[in-house]
């Protein structure tokens, strides 16, 4: 019978000073993994890094990286190589929307034609192209750089983020829902290419947790209180709450493992329901 077969190998986690990546960097830990901890944010990769050694007492990095410049993750990579070796897996976290890239109007109504900076028209394309870029390009180009590790060694995986907005596009956030689509596409392309390299190449697509990019959307920041659009969200998920970064972990360290030898090209919601639910 298949094993996780996760004791000692490397992964590396881009985006890992964030709330979701980190969760899912110390799941990996827990199992044995040596972790290189990406992000633009020195300090709070090293302090990921850091927490992990002490709690899990393996070997873990705290790097900074660029997601969008392959110079900079080839840097990374070869202190990788110094510090814990040859790369295992790749868990593309690096992401995020940012108001910039947002509506203020979810449709287009006759009070919006005297204002339309605040519809589909007033959308900035430099804020659409760097949520896009982060997004999409931020998954691409990582892949590039640590899959040849894989190559090299006949096997390995990635896991890519995706998001419910790739199934089903929300109002506001054009540049996120349009990469994350474009993530799950890149996903299926990915592991059809490396198909006959021994690169597996999936995708979990979690619903909705409170992070710092969407909480501006979520919750009022005077009350505290669930906006509308928070509580929208409530509402068309089954079990009624959002989900917690613990809860995406199980997902991606199945699709990491041994368990999951002939499992490639699938995209995984963690959704509360919310993607079986039409909302009647």
């Amino acid at each position: 019978m298949n094993q996780l077969n996760l004791k000692d190998k490397v992964a590396v986690i881009t985006g890992g000073g964030g709330v979701l990546c980190s969760a899912m960097a110390k799941s990996l830990a827990a199992q044995g993994v040596k972790t290189a901890i990406l992000d633009l944010n020195e300090a709070a990769a090293q302090a990921v890094a850091d927490e992990i050694t002490a709690t899990y007492g393996t070997p873990s990095l705290g790097l900074s990286a660029n997601v969008l410049e392959k110079p900079s993750l080839e840097a990374a990579r070869t202190i990788i190589h110094e510090k814990l070796g040859q790369v295992d897996y790749l868990v593309n976290g690096a992401g995020g929307n940012a108001a910039s890239a947002t509506t203020k109007s979810e449709k287009i109504t006759e009070a919006d034609l005297d204002h339309l900076e605040d519809t589909f028209f007033g959308l900035q394309m430099d804020g659409f192209d760097k949520v896009f870029a982060l997004n999409f390009q931020g998954t691409l180009l990582p892949s590039m750089v640590f899959a040849k590790d894989m190559l090299a060694k006949k096997e390995g995986a990635i896991i890519n983020v995706s998001s419910m907005n790739a199934f089903r596009p929300l109002t506001k956030i054009p540049a996120y829902s349009a990469a994350k689509a474009a993530i799950n596409n890149f996903t299926q392309w990915l592991a059809v290419h490396f198909a006959n390299t021994g690169i597996r190449v999936n995708a979990i697509a979690p619903g909705f947790l409170l992070t710092n990019q969407n909480r501006f959307l979520l919750v009022d920041q005077e009350t505290g209180e669930a906006t509308p659009r928070g509580q929208k969200i409530i509402n068309n998920t089954p079990m009624e709450r959002y989900g917690e970064p613990e809860e995406l972990t199980g997902t991606m360290l199945y699709l990491l493992s041994d368990w999951a030898k002939f499992v490639t090209g699938v995209v995984i919601p963690i959704d509360g329901g919310f993607s079986a639910y039409s909302g009647v």
